[in-house]
């Protein structure tokens, strides 16, 4: 079994039990192997603190390059050393913006009260697709390149928030762009609950609409 390349000192937050594809997502869609002759003896330790609280104390603490890298190593995904120096800060602004989307919907739902809410545990699943990106693919578009599945914690009440990731529109830019799709799970009547007030929301034009990711060619 893989060990956890976040945090050593806590308990992995991530499910090793389920199997991942043989390639890695992040490195299929950033590799570039004739950019960089860089090594893994030149990879960074360094790790970098995210902004997403924890259920028990502090922060929780991005992957170094190193680890990362070995993490990918360890599962066969054949990672590039050079490509490390893009692939670990893009991971850890995506998911800060998971995050953010995730505090958009609990906004206001009485987190504040225990020092706001945190984060418990999260888990990949780029092998597993939910029910509304099967839809989203039948209607033609493009399939997230991964999904997670993150449990937070609201003053003592769980709630399991789906992310898809999908690849932005490109526009010529170099740099790479996202759609996250973020929404509590319908584990029970809170999230039917939250799920509909956005939906009346945004059909009454109070909160933005969400962009679709882009269509399959």
């Amino acid at each position: 079994m893989a060990s956890c390349p976040v945090d050593h000192n806590d308990k992995c937050p991530v499910d090793h039990s389920k199997s991942q594809p043989s390639k890695s997502t992040w490195a299929t869609l950033f590799s570039s192997p004739t950019a960089s002759t860089s090594t893994q003896s030149s990879l960074s330790t360094e790790r970098e603190t995210s902004s997403i609280p924890k259920a028990d104390d502090g922060k929780w603490v991005y992957p170094s390059e190193a680890q990362f890298f070995a993490a990918m190593a360890r599962k066969n995904h054949n990672p590039q050393a050079g490509d490390m120096k893009t692939i670990v800060p893009i991971h850890n602004a995506v998911n800060e913006r998971a995050w953010a989307e995730v505090m958009q919907w609990e906004a206001g739902r009485g987190g504040e009260a225990c020092g706001g809410v945190k984060l418990v545990n999260f888990r990949g699943k780029p092998g597993e697709m939910s029910p509304r990106a099967r839809v989203k693919t039948f209607m033609g578009y493009t399939a997230p390149f991964d999904r997670h599945d993150w449990v937070v914690d609201r003053c003592g009440t769980q709630m399991r928030y789906i992310i898809d990731f999908y690849t932005g529109r490109n526009d010529g830019n170099a740099a790479p762009s996202f759609y996250l799709d973020v929404r509590p799970a319908l584990d029970n009547w809170e999230a039917v609950k939250m799920r509909t007030e956005r939906f009346w929301s945004r059909f009454l034009g109070s909160a933005p609409s969400p962009v679709l990711p882009p269509t399959s060619k």
